[in-house]
């Protein structure tokens, strides 16, 4: 090779494996951003050394580094947040779900992580969920993703004891899941200010969201909306220099006929359902109004997935919750990547 070239190389080594080397420091402390930060850091490395590699470059990457399934091809920019969502339905012989095949959401290359993927991305995270039942559905789809059909079946009840608190460490993997019932909003305000102290650790991901027992209790849509400001209030005030990664719960698409009280069928209507969500987003609590949580939207995953996914109306399958947990995992990729920049 010629010295210039030699030359060359070496220069675009000092500079990108010098502060990929003090970067790296600061991710070992936050495990949780590792994974996608070691991507990041290949990907970024390969682009600009590829001009000197290029005859050798496509063989690294498919043999050594990542071997066949690779567990993530590309690694969405920023730019593919609002795609998040875009997904289609099949309904034969089950209720399926998939990434639109578009060209923008196409080139965002999100995938379904497995088993191995997630347990990477989440190693040695604290994961806080707070709210009602639709939360707890949530924690099973994560439970289902990160557990062998045996382990779950030995843990699954506890996380269904009736307006129960549960609680799981992954102990291999360093993971530890919070689940606390909390089916008003002000339950959620009351644990934000006590739950997260002052000192580390602070959780890595929070996910949020009620509701429903509001609108069938209280039936106020201004009044949730105030609930739902103190929620935002209690979130900024939280004593992190570094915010934890924040998810709201959107409320599902009701089903009427499905409802299993009158007083259910009387006060859930979907007019509610339009008047709580207009209060959420006057709140501004979400990143789409410039607030601090993403939604997860589960009004629009459920309707996709149709009245066939729902026994009792509010309540969906456990397929709408596993496209939830998808988002939210390739949402945490594409923060950590942000974080990293």
């Amino acid at each position: 090779m010629l010295p210039s070239a030699q030359l060359a190389i070496f220069a675009a080594s000092v500079v990108l494996f010098v502060p990929m080397g003090l970067a790296g420091l600061h991710l070992s402390r936050t495990k949780m951003l590792f994974f996608s930060g070691i991507l990041f850091i290949f990907l970024f490395v390969a682009v600009h050394l590829a001009p000197y590699f290029l005859s050798i470059s496509h063989l690294l990457l498919a043999s050594i580094f990542f071997p066949s399934p690779p567990p993530y091809s590309l690694l969405p920019p920023p730019s593919c947040l609002p795609f998040l969502h875009r997904i289609s339905w099949t309904h034969a012989p089950d209720p399926a779900w998939s990434w639109d095949p578009s060209a923008p959401v196409r080139s965002c290359g999100f995938q379904s992580l497995s088993n191995p993927d997630a347990s990477i991305l989440l190693n040695g995270s604290w994961i806080l969920v707070a709210g009602d039942s639709q939360a707890r559905l949530l924690v099973l789809a994560l439970l289902r993703l990160l557990l062998d059909p045996t382990s779950l079946a030995s843990v699954e009840p506890d996380l269904f004891k009736r307006h129960s608190d549960y609680h799981i460490a992954i102990a291999d993997r360093g993971i530890k899941i919070d689940f606390l019932w909390a089916p008003y909003e002000r339950n959620i305000t009351d644990l934000l200010v006590q739950n997260i102290q002052p000192v580390p650790p602070y959780p890595d991901v929070l996910v949020l969201g009620s509701g429903l027992w509001h609108m069938l209790h209280s039936t106020n849509s201004s009044h949730y909306g105030e609930a739902v400001n103190g929620i935002k209030e209690a979130v900024f005030s939280l004593h992190s220099p570094v915010l934890p990664h924040m998810f709201w719960l959107g409320l599902p698409t009701l089903i009427s006929s499905k409802l299993n009280t009158p007083e259910k069928r009387e006060r859930m209507t979907n007019a509610m359902l339009e008047a709580y969500g207009r209060e959420v987003a006057t709140t501004k609590i979400l990143r789409q109004s410039g607030g601090p949580l993403m939604l997860l939207d589960i009004r629009w995953l459920s309707r996709g997935c149709g009245a066939r996914c729902t026994d009792d109306g509010m309540h969906y399958n456990g397929v709408v919750y596993n496209a939830a947990l998808q988002i939210m995992l390739n949402a945490l990729v594409i923060e950590s990547q942000q974080r990293i920049e």
